[in-house]
């Protein structure tokens, strides 16, 4: 029955506003592809580090464009944003090298 109920929906005629709507989405993806090799990676959206924190220590995030990452100064880590979107799981988060200096210094 949901295979009937598709088939119909797939061979139903498009309308004047959904035929410019898809072809104006296939051509932007189009473009966004060729594109996507000289690119720079997509920055975070300002409104989303009000509310993004980070996962461990739960304190706010600092926006750093040059690595297009979320840095905790706290912990010395930084989460990786990809394509817009922040990977907030610890272990993609790699350690700055702040931490690791004042590690190395709590040692000696």
């Amino acid at each position: 029955m949901l295979t009937a109920a598709c088939g119909r929906l797939v061979s139903a005629p498009l309308s004047a506003v959904a035929r410019k709507w898809l072809h104006a989405s296939v051509s932007q993806l189009s473009a966004d592809r060729r594109g996507k090799a000289e690119e720079s990676p997509r920055a975070l959206d300002p409104v989303l580090l009000e509310f993004l924190v980070c996962p461990l220590s739960k304190k706010p995030l600092r926006y750093e464009a040059s690595t297009n990452e979320l840095i905790n100064e706290e912990l010395g880590i930084a989460y990786p944003i990809i394509d817009g979107i922040p990977n907030m799981i610890p272990q993609a988060a790699r350690m700055t090298h702040q931490h690791k200096k004042k590690e190395e210094m709590e040692q000696h």
